[in-house]
């Protein structure tokens, strides 16, 4: 079946395919549907009834490739996730317009992705306390880290600072074997990772060293006053309510707090309400605060991985 849809310029047709067309695979491991390009036309091997809806995501994905959108097999999938919910007004935008957050030390861009990261990306610029609240896989953390690098390098902070709760909301760390750091950096891997993929791992390191970034466990922060430091908090919903009164009112002049969670998936125990949530309550309408809820749609893996957890939801 020919979609209504034409190639105008076959210089762009790398860009729309993909290397070694990957970005046509896509259509075959989420939708089970075969995509070839013959000359000007796409030919799809689908039931006649999906006709509208691919053609109107390949209308989108033509006309980013002519303005020169290097499209990789994560935004094939948002877009087509994004057509599933008919919300694709908006899409072309999002894509000719991206802001730049950082070039990492790879050399790759990192800028947001889906709607919801770009309303978060703006609010990390703009707000002194962001909460990042939605389903693991929506960046929450990455784009935070990723402004964070961006804000010391820019000489806008002096400091860099990220905690997490360490193991559970209690911090039980006595029944693990070496030191306080060799105890707490298994759990703090993820925000290393971030780090050294921004920063590389030399430049990293000494940063560490001097206390220019500094990693901790949520404990070490009671007691301070952060001033000039971009301060991320990770993993928030394994805080209690006290746990997060203090790190909150830790904020100090010339700060920007980041708050990332997910409400759905405390570890603390049975009837202990968690600190993400408390605060979420009390801080609403307050202007200087600003509260960006992620959804599945901002969960982007392999199509693989979707369908698995499809099966485990529907189970």
């Amino acid at each position: 079946m020919k979609l209504d849809v034409k190639i105008k310029h076959p210089e762009t047709l790398n860009l729309l395919v993909g290397m070694h067309d990957k970005n046509l695979a896509v259509f075959k491991e989420y939708l089970d549907i075969r995509v070839s390009i013959l000359n000007d036309e796409i030919i799809v091997d689908s039931d006649p009834a999906t006709k509208p809806f691919l053609t109107e995501i390949f209308k989108v994905l033509i006309e980013l490739a002519e303005n020169k959108v290097a499209l990789t097999e994560r935004d094939i999938l948002y877009i087509i996730k994004v057509a599933e919910k008919e919300q694709l007004e908006h899409i072309i935008d999002l894509y000719k317009n991206q802001k730049k957050i950082l070039i990492s030390d790879q050399g790759k861009a990192i800028y947001p992705k889906t709607f919801n990261q770009k309303i978060y990306s703006k609010a990390l610029e703009k707000y002194p306390l962001v909460f990042g609240v939605g389903p693991a896989g929506t960046g929450k953390t990455y784009l935070a880290v990723a402004h964070a690098v961006a804000q010391l390098k820019e000489g806008k902070v002096r400091k860099l600072i990220l905690t997490r709760p360490a193991v559970e909301a209690g911090e039980s760390l006595g029944f693990l074997p070496g030191d306080l750091k060799e105890k707490v950096d298994p759990y703090l891997i993820p925000l290393y990772d971030a780090l050294y993929e921004m920063l590389g791992k030399y430049q990293t390191d000494q940063l560490l060293e001097k206390n220019v970034i500094e990693i901790a466990p949520l404990a070490y922060m009671r007691g301070r006053t952060l001033e000039n430091a971009f301060v991320i908090l990770d993993e928030a919903q394994n805080t209690t309510s006290t746990q997060m009164k203090m790190f909150l009112t830790r904020l100090g002049f010339s700060s920007k707090m980041v708050v990332c969670g997910d409400p759905s998936q405390t570890d603390l125990p049975k009837g202990k309400e968690s600190g993400l949530k408390d605060a979420l309550k009390h801080l609403e309408n307050i202007d200087e605060i600003k509260i960006v809820t992620f959804d599945k749609l901002d969960v982007i893996r392999h199509p693989l991985v979707q369908k698995i957890l499809e099966r485990y939801e529907n189970s």
